[in-house]
């Protein structure tokens, strides 16, 4: 029920952000299509944790704000490489096992991988992704650990553990 109110509240507001008309009319038009998307989405079975990750929002600000700083820390060994004389790269693909659980946090933490200057996420099979980067001695499995400790922390977390122990 809570990710079926968040994705009224989220749809509300966007729509009332993005129009900026407040007359009876399209207000009462609005509610009208606002209802028939709710109707929709349920019907579809969309409304869950993946569907409307409204209560994760906190953590993936925080994860968010920590991938921002790793992008710009990973953006000057790519700068040195581009600029300098000789291209001093040495590409290599490596498989990653990721701790991701849900279809959401392993496609934030493929896309993290992907928005990371120097790396791009091939392929995702299972709970491996094939990472093609540009110098080998940085694209070991490990150095995508605290990556992926955060994305899922971020998507999965606490609630995917808390799922598990009533589940047991």
């Amino acid at each position: 029920m809570g990710y079926f109110l968040g994705l009224i509240v989220v749809l509300g507001a966007l729509w009332l952000g993005l129009s900026g008309i407040y007359e009876p009319l399209i207000l009462t038009l609005s509610v009208i299509s606002l209802l028939v998307v709710l109707l929709l989405a349920y019907r579809l079975d969309t409304v869950d944790k993946e569907g409307s990750p409204y209560a994760r929002t906190p953590q993936l600000f925080a994860y968010w704000a920590w991938l921002v700083v790793e992008i710009f820390k990973a953006n000057w060994p790519v700068i040195k490489a581009c600029v300098s004389a000789d291209l001093d790269i040495n590409p290599a693909l490596v498989k990653v096992k990721t701790r991701c659980e849900s279809d959401l946090a392993k496609t934030i933490f493929a896309n993290s991988i992907t928005l990371t200057p120097g790396t791009v996420t091939v392929e995702v099979e299972g709970d491996k992704l094939l990472v093609h980067a540009l110098f080998e001695e940085d694209a070991t499995p490990d150095s995508f650990a605290e990556m992926d400790e955060r994305s899922w922390r971020a998507a999965d977390g606490r609630q995917a553990q808390a799922s598990k122990q009533v589940r047991t």
